[in-house]
């Protein structure tokens, strides 16, 4: 089986500053199942941080990022099973899943949520990852 590879990308174009030469992709869809890549505070088109110093407003664009991936995928937020939620700090769980809740009600996922030491640049606060089964 061949899987679909949404928005190939290397690393180096994105982290030019960490001497990085990694092919990725922001999303691979393998039969029915969609693995998103963690979708953090960046303008997927730009590759601009955005929302610098706010986790709420992160957690907004990590849900369009998220949103986005999903239907270049054929699916939707309703197709989200699993969320896996990283945060730099404890103090933003609430702003964050106030966030996540409002774009993912009605959709019933789990989640996991983690405090980490940092994210892969030093503004990004939130990460959220997702996979999600198509119907």
């Amino acid at each position: 089986m061949i899987h679909k590879r949404i928005r190939p990308f290397n690393t180096k174009d994105t982290y030019p500053e960490q001497k990085l030469d990694n092919d990725l992709c922001q999303a691979v869809v393998t039969g029915k199942t969609i693995y998103l890549r963690g979708q953090v505070a960046q303008d997927l088109d730009t590759r601009e941080s955005v929302a610098v110093g706010d986790p709420a407003g992160q957690a907004e664009q990590a849900m369009g990022n998220i949103a986005l991936l999903l239907s270049e995928c054929g699916a939707g937020l309703e197709n989200i099973c699993k969320v896996t939620v990283y945060l730099t700090d404890i103090r933003y769980r609430e702003a964050v899943y106030r966030v996540l809740g409002r774009w993912m009600k009605g959709v019933y996922p789990v989640f996991t949520g983690l405090v980490v030491v940092a994210l892969a640049r030093p503004e990004w606060l939130v990460e959220v990852d997702v996979i999600a089964e198509l119907e």
